[in-house]
């Protein structure tokens, strides 16, 4: 906005059946968010750097589908910018060490929605995506 207010244009989550094979489910991935980066255009994009965790098979799907979106983003022509879960937890909630909550009520209250952005996921994107803006702004 011009005036420098923070406006959620459109947001949700990308959804694969869990019945389907990792190589479709990763395959629906690409088809989706590139359709999402052809339909919206954007002229830049943050994402959550990986960070460990204790659960191999779920790290390693992570891995994965980051992995994808890091090539459609590239694919685009966008240059992609990386925030950890800490920095994200900062910019929004003005603590690394918030909690889940409280980053999504600062969601909620940054970009004058009525409720929490929902699923979760749509609200981690969200917070990202606040602190990805809010850094660009101040460099």
């Amino acid at each position: 906005m011009p005036n420098g207010d923070l406006v959620a244009v459109s947001f949700g989550i990308i959804s694969t059946p869990k019945d389907a094979t990792a190589a479709a489910r990763l395959e629906m991935l690409f088809d989706q968010l590139n359709a999402l980066l052809k339909k919206h255009k954007p002229d830049t994009a943050a994402v959550e750097k990986l960070f460990f965790q204790s659960n191999v098979k779920t790290a390693l799907a992570v891995g994965q589908a980051r992995g994808v979106v890091m090539l459609c983003i590239q694919k685009a022509g966008i240059e992609p910018f990386e925030y950890t879960p800490n920095e994200v937890k900062q910019a929004v909630a003005g603590y690394g060490g918030a909690d889940k909550r409280q980053v999504q009520d600062m969601v909620r209250a940054l970009l004058q929605l009525e409720k929490i952005p929902k699923p979760d996921d749509a609200a981690d994107a969200l917070a990202i995506a606040i602190t990805h803006l809010n850094t660009k702004r101040y460099e």
